[in-house]
């Protein structure tokens, strides 16, 4: 069986994004990609054209990725999780909420991030924890201090991991989840954790 007819049954001619049934294309997903219907997913026209072109991108039809982020299939995985991590980074809170939810196995992740660091701007500057350590989307870090939440009302206590961090444009802050809560953190109060 062909890589195409493979596809095609395991999305029971569906996107495998967004479930749409019309004009389905194959990705290859990369920097793996191999041609196999492993590293390849089908989607339709509409995904297809915003994965190419991001500033043609339409939040709302993206909103397909709760349900398809939960596929079995790591190459689907993979595009749902760079599809959240650009839609979070461009500030839509829904798609950071379903990348904390999301786990993807070690092997996926770095599959997922792979095409991170050929897309990142050199010009920009690094962020750094107190003790020197470059700080990147996604990382952990823990609080070395208490911190009261101005209009929360909770303080942030010492020793609270804030998992899958979101850089922001000053390279002295982050942004990250604490208690549910959506804050923005001076890189001085925080370490990152290995």
């Amino acid at each position: 069986m062909s890589a195409e007819q493979t596809l095609f049954q395991r999305c029971d001619s569906k996107c495998e994004l967004c479930s749409s049934d019309s004009h389905l294309n194959i990705l290859p997903v990369q920097p793996d990609s191999d041609g196999s219907a492993e590293k390849s997913v089908m989607i339709c026209d509409t995904c297809k054209g915003q994965i190419e072109q991001a500033d043609t991108t339409d939040a709302n039809h993206w909103r397909c990725l709760n349900d398809s982020m939960w596929s079995q299939v790591p190459a689907v995985q993979v595009m749902a999780w760079r599809q959240l991590k650009q839609l979070s980074d461009s500030g839509e809170s829904w798609a950071n909420d379903l990348l904390d939810m999301l786990y993807l196995e070690e092997d996926v992740k770095a599959w997922a991030e792979a095409m991170e660091s050929d897309d990142a701007d050199d010009d920009s500057e690094p962020t750094f924890d107190s003790n020197g350590a470059i700080l990147k989307a996604g990382d952990t870090v823990t609080l070395i201090k208490d911190l009261d939440v101005k209009g929360a009302g909770f303080t942030a206590k010492r020793g609270t991991a804030v998992r899958n961090i979101s850089l922001t444009s000053n390279p002295e802050h982050i942004e990250g989840r604490v208690n549910g809560t959506r804050i923005v953190l001076l890189t001085c109060f925080l370490k990152k954790t290995n």
